[in-house]
């Protein structure tokens, strides 16, 4: 439908072509997911591996309304809240970002196969697998944010007395590898948008008039 369309190149301009998110762009993504898991409901729409996919990533916005809650919520305690408290709102925007980036090139990928490998791919394109795909995305990124919660945890309350043996050494891993995925994620951000890009310019030239 021609909605979902508006819907997901309004979020490829907020998660793949903005450099950074901004309120307005954040109250359209978040009024077009309200609207997008409305019109999901609707008989109109046939329940089809895509719309499995949008409607995940539509779901993803509800991270970003906890974290405005979290920030009002955390703003009204003034300076008496913790360090990993208040980091728990960018850590809710941080998945947020990843499933919704994350999705938006699976919608790409399956774009593709549609158009270059329709028969070839029929069986792989199947709400289960659609399925499937989303809960790994969201555990992975869910994995991933907790490791950021607690590297948060640790630098607020043990960078000033760190532990000493095995528990030392703990904190020390949990530290070296949320650093590596704060690298890793910024890499995989970048390689996303290039093979989104590929794949509209591919897409699109295969259906132009020759």
């Amino acid at each position: 439908m021609k909605d979902l369309r508006r819907y997901l190149a309004l979020k490829y301009i907020q998660y793949l072509v903005l450099s950074s998110s901004n309120a307005v762009s954040t109250l359209l993504g978040l009024l077009g997911s309200a609207y997008t898991m409305i019109l999901l409901q609707s008989a109109k729409v046939s329940s089809k591996s895509t719309a499995v996919l949008i409607s995940s990533l539509a779901q993803a916005d509800i991270l970003v309304l906890l974290s405005l809650v979290s920030d009002v919520v955390l703003g009204s305690f003034g300076a008496g809240v913790s360090p990993t408290a208040s980091a728990l709102a960018r850590i809710l925007l941080t998945a947020n970002a990843h499933v919704s980036c994350v999705l938006l090139s699976c919608v790409a990928f399956e774009a593709y196969l549609i158009t270059f490998l329709p028969s070839e791919s029929r069986p792989l394109r199947t709400v289960r697998n659609a399925r499937l795909l989303c809960r790994v995305i969201w555990v992975l990124v869910a994995a991933e944010c907790a490791l950021f919660l607690v590297d948060e945890h640790l630098r607020a309350g043990g960078a000033s007395s760190p532990c000493p043996g095995p528990l030392g050494l703990l904190f020390q891993l949990c530290g070296a590898a949320a650093a590596l995925l704060r690298s890793l994620s910024y890499i995989l951000g970048i390689l996303l948008r290039i093979i989104n890009v590929y794949i509209y310019y591919k897409i699109f030239f295969s259906m132009s008039p020759r």
